[in-house]
């Protein structure tokens, strides 16, 4: 990611078990990335929280884990699938979210055993992208509204194609985004703010069953 040529995007790494969503308020970041994670997301901290009272308020971006976080706070379920760690698969995508301008089939790296239920998606967030060869096995969502986004797979890995145009476009989003003005849980409103993105990441994360 970047905010000048040639320049990374400072972040702010946070562990999903060492802060609550009051504590993120007070940091007032100018996004939120949900990182993968082992296990599913009622073990990923205050991820779920996260994603439950700061939709629409701070963009967030869901990576793997962080998808399927995203997919469950907003009530579908996450179910056991086929393992597939380390491996390249083709997929079809919308050209929205953060696929814009990529081609509209492309391979990206997955990693995980856990998927979104596609039968229980709510109809607030739309299926932006899918595997080639499953339809219903959904490989990205948004809520477009309240600058909310997730991938199934891992943008950061070198079997992705377009995964740092993906980051980009996020990054783009929410900058673009203007928040909800709704109290926060302490009464004061959300501003757009200059601060870095935090990453939450999730505990154990070298190894256990992958999400």
């Amino acid at each position: 990611m970047e905010d000048e040529p040639g320049k990374g995007l400072q972040t702010k790494v946070v562990r999903s078990d060492s802060l609550s969503v009051e504590q993120i308020i007070e940091m007032n970041p100018s996004a939120i990335v949900i990182s993968p994670g082992p296990h599913g997301p009622e073990s990923a901290g205050c991820s779920l929280d996260v994603v439950q009272h700061l939709a629409g308020k701070i963009p967030i971006l869901g990576i793997c884990l962080g998808h399927q976080t995203i997919a469950a706070a907003y009530g579908a379920k996450v179910v056991v699938g086929p393992p597939m760690h380390g491996m390249a698969i083709p997929v079809n995508h919308r050209g929205a979210s953060v696929f814009a301008g990529l081609p509209s089939t492309i391979e990206v790296g997955r990693y995980h055993s856990l998927r979104v239920d596609a039968a229980t998606l709510p109809k607030s967030l739309q299926v932006t992208a899918w595997a080639a060869d499953d339809p219903t096995l959904i490989m990205g969502l948004a809520d477009h509204q309240r600058c909310v986004h997730g991938v199934q797979f891992h943008p950061e890995s070198l079997l992705t194609q377009g995964g740092l145009a993906m980051f980009e476009h996020f990054i783009g989003m929410a900058q673009r985004h203007q928040p909800e003005n709704q109290p926060s849980p302490q009464g004061s409103r959300f501003q757009r703010t200059t601060i870095p993105p935090i990453s939450i990441s999730q505990p154990g994360a070298g190894g256990g069953a992958k999400s």
